[in-house]
């Protein structure tokens, strides 16, 4: 497996909760599941400890990073500033198809929040995101991007929502939508700053946040 695989296959398994925050990084277990040696899996927690993913402890092993309250207010504060930008970027740069996707995406979302489907919601809205950066064509900024919201994804696209909060961030795509059709670079940037303030709030409040704080096991 390649080195680049063998990163992603242990980002996946983060991001999806395989391995839940705070817990062992069981390097045995891995390294029978993906069919590697120790020192590939060793140089993968490596590069996913950069990304903040991995706690490396000293003569320890590793285990899969917890984010604190602060931690999650800083990853959003600078995910709002990065949406802003590939939202006014976007607007600069993107063409009538891949709109289309968008607004495609968009009308299926709709559908799910309708039919109650949360699952379906978020990951219509996690394309949408996703492409409006893309449309920024901006590869230094989509790079800064995916390092950022690698890090809070879970909390970003599984946090439960009031009805009330559900119907506020679907009016809020609405604006989105409109505002990309309408090439209004300052409009959009101005909407995905304020939705994702709003998400920052929202996650914050459901206590997705653990203490960062290692124990006196692991120290």
């Amino acid at each position: 497996m390649l080195h680049t695989e063998v990163v992603g296959a242990i980002r996946a398994m983060l991001l999806e909760g395989e391995i839940p925050p705070g817990a062992r990084i069981p390097e045995r277990e891995l390294c029978d599941k993906l069919q590697i040696s120790r020192t590939p899996l060793r140089e993968a927690l490596k590069v996913l400890a950069v990304d903040g993913l991995v706690q490396l402890l000293p003569n320890r092993g590793a285990r899969a990073a917890k984010l604190t309250d602060k931690d999650l207010r800083d990853l959003f504060e600078v995910c709002q500033g990065l949406e802003a930008l590939a939202g006014e970027l976007a607007c600069e740069r993107i063409g009538d198809a891949q709109v289309a996707t968008i607004e495609a995406a968009h009308i299926e979302m709709a559908q799910h929040h309708r039919e109650g489907d949360l699952a379906g919601y978020y990951r219509c809205n996690r394309l949408i995101h996703e492409a409006i950066v893309a449309a920024a064509d901006n590869p230094v900024l989509s790079g800064l991007y995916e390092s950022v919201t690698a890090r809070i994804r879970r909390a970003r696209y599984v946090t439960p929502m009031t009805p009330e909060r559900w119907a506020l961030a679907m009016q809020e795509h609405d604006a989105i939508l409109n505002m990309l059709k309408r090439r209004d670079g300052f409009g959009l940037a101005h909407i995905l700053h304020t939705h994702l303030r709003h998400k920052r709030e929202e996650v914050i409040r459901a206590g997705f946040a653990e203490d960062g704080r290692m124990s006196e096991i692991d120290r």
